[in-house]
């Protein structure tokens, strides 16, 4: 059986020992360090005090962002066969195709929900809040037109209603290597399900050769991974000095506000996730923060909820007593299209920037900052700095200038530690609530607890 072959050979336990040494070794504590030291550098040599002059406080800047750059660059390089390799492996896991059927269709309509309620929970809490108000508007564009920073362009559009049916036959890919190449995410989770849902229906003796290839793939993968977890305090380090060198830590105290509506946002996402697992999983908020401790720390520490996917992968099956082929299938999943932490976030700067610009968002407007948010959400990659992507997307359909972003990038870095947490909490409350749900259905048999030694 496909089922008893991947458990006898299970990689992530291997893959995650790694990141589990860097945790240990108080990774996030590194981090953070590298963090307030970036932004002391900054402040040093940027506008804050003016110690060296601007054009050299930028080459200055560039060359400290060197490591954080490379950083990035290498978890974006391997996010793409390690998604489609965790996703073949997750499906040829299912123990039945009824499972797969159930499990398929009810993850994805609960991150759908999950992520609208996300977004309207961002939005309401800014307009609440009106972090906008709290800025001197003026001062910061002013900031902007000084700073030389380009905000990044959103090229995709949301389809009219005929353009709709072509729209949804490109979601699968003609040309699976050319989606790699290019990024399309969902593409390539769709390409991995195809072929996951036909290795299942092969003989195990002939799927046994292709499934040793995933294996070997993710095994790769984790080793680029670890490679740049290695940089992970250098380069937050390098990537706060940079952007406190452009804009000055005079405009990143100014958007405190702003920086607290966001994370007051995600604390209630948080809750509602607590309360989802004591209310459906039946246990104790605490116990289950006490067991996703390490891989919460980890992603806030990497901002990627792909780089720790192997890591959340294992906590769901050591910690959580999820099974193999919920956990190998849910997660990877969750790291594509599971982004309830950003979505939120896209809410509160939607709100923000229309009200820096002066900018009225009626109801309907509002309704399309809401479908655009999710729609971007979907298929993105679990890689740092994603959010400011979809949010240029999300903030051309609400008709607010795209160049505002650079006016939120100087505090994005922390943004986006605490929204990959989230993130990463959602898939593993996800992977925790479809096996509970499988289980009350009759689908998967309930999991006999391991005894301790």
């Amino acid at each position: 059986m496909i089922i008893e072959y991947i458990t006898a050979n299970n990689p992530f336990n291997y893959l995650s020992k790694h990141l589990t040494k860097l945790v240990q070794g108080r990774l996030w504590l590194k981090v953070l360090i590298g963090m307030l030291l970036g932004i002391a550098t900054g402040m040093l040599i940027g506008p804050t005090t003016g110690w060296l002059p601007a054009e050299t406080a930028t080459t200055v800047g560039n060359w400290l962002a060197l490591p954080g750059q490379l950083f990035l660059t290498l978890i974006q390089m391997i996010v793409m066969p390690l998604i489609f390799a965790s996703v073949v492996r997750g499906l040829t896991s299912s123990e039945s195709f009824e499972q797969l059927r159930k499990m398929g269709i009810g993850v994805v309509v609960y991150f759908v929900i999950t992520t609208t309620i996300a977004i309207i929970i961002g939005l309401g809490v800014a307009k609440l809040i009106n972090p906008g108000s709290f800025v001197d508007a003026s001062s910061l564009k002013t900031t902007l037109a000084t700073s030389g920073a380009a905000p990044p362009s959103a090229h995709a559009t949301m389809p009219t209603l005929s353009e709709l049916p072509q729209t949804l036959v490109t979601i699968l890919p003609t040309n699976p290597l050319t989606s790699m190449v290019e990024g399309q995410m969902l593409q390539v989770v769709l390409f991995a399900a195809i072929m996951g849902v036909a290795l299942v229906m092969m003989k195990a003796d002939q799927s046994k050769p292709l499934l040793d290839l995933m294996a070997s793939l993710q095994e790769v993968c984790m080793t680029v991974v670890g490679w740049a977890m290695r940089l992970a305090p250098i380069a937050v380090f390098g990537l706060m000095a940079q952007l406190t060198t452009k804009i000055g830590l005079n405009a990143i105290l100014g958007m405190g506000v702003y920086v607290g509506t966001v994370l007051l946002g995600l604390a209630i996402l948080t809750s509602m996730y607590l309360l989802l697992i004591y209310i459906f999983a039946r246990e104790s908020p605490l116990h289950f923060l006490r067991n996703t401790r390490d891989v919460l720390l980890l992603a806030f520490s990497t901002s990627s909820s792909a780089a720790v996917m192997p890591l959340s992968i294992k906590t769901a099956e050591e910690k959580l007593g999820i099974s193999p082929s919920v956990s190998q299938f849910v997660i990877p999943l969750g790291a594509t299209i599971n982004m309830n932490g950003t979505a939120l976030y896209q809410g509160v700067a939607t709100i923000f920037l229309a009200q820096v610009y002066g900018v009225d968002l009626s109801t309907s407007a509002l309704l399309l900052v809401i479908v655009t948010a999710v729609g971007a959400s979907i298929g993105s990659p679990g890689t740092p700095g994603v959010g400011i992507i979809i949010l240029a997307m999300v903030l051309e359909t609400a008709g607010i200038p795209t160049a505002g972003i650079v006016l939120i990038m100087g505090v994005d870095r922390i943004l986006d530690m605490s929204r990959t947490s989230v993130n990463v909490c959602g898939d593993l409350v996800a992977a925790k609530l479809m096996e509970r749900w499988l289980i009350k259905t009759n689908v998967l048999e309930t999991p006999v607890p391991e005894t301790e030694n």
